[in-house]
């Protein structure tokens, strides 16, 4: 078991917000909505803390205190979502995420990490790809239909259809 893990960072989108950590995985089309301590803990591994060092990075934050098996929660739900380098074997290997809860104790007055996940349409990657300033801007793009404009929203779309008269 790896108990250093290290977060992915090859082929993701990630748009960090005051309270959660947004990752679009472009190898799988799937969008991830990290909670703040999912989030910490993400960004906690980076290979060379442990487990160990991630509880003392909550703690040394003023986040709060919380247990090994409560960060073990969070490293199984990102394995789950492909979000580390290397697959590290389960801590609840046999166990329900309702065992470990139990185990982790509802004393802990951080929020338990939570990794929200959905598969993101096809035309979502085309408005990541094809934001503009300018109708120049949608011309010639790689993945963009040609005839697209810019629209209200700063993304190439096709261009509106003229009233029929």
């Amino acid at each position: 078991m790896n108990t250093n893990p290290t977060a992915r960072k090859n082929d993701l989108v990630v748009q960090e917000t005051s309270d959660e950590v947004l990752v679009y995985d472009l190898k799988t089309s799937k969008a991830h909505c990290l909670n703040s301590s999912a989030a910490m803990i993400w960004r906690s591994c980076n290979g060379s803390n442990t487990v160990s060092d991630i509880v003392r990075e909550f703690e040394k934050n003023g986040i709060g205190s919380v247990s090994e098996d409560f960060v073990w929660l969070a490293i199984d739900q990102l394995n789950e979502n492909d979000l580390l380098e290397n697959k590290n074997a389960s801590r609840y290997n046999g166990h329900s995420r309702r065992h470990a809860l139990k185990t982790i104790g509802l004393a802990t007055a951080v929020a338990l990490p939570v990794i929200a996940s959905l598969m993101a349409p096809q035309q979502a990657l085309g408005a990541i790809s094809c934001a503009c300033q300018a109708d120049i801007n949608c011309m010639g793009l790689t993945g963009c239909p040609s005839q697209m404009v810019c629209n209200v929203n700063f993304v190439c779309a096709p261009q509106p259809m003229p009233p029929i008269s």
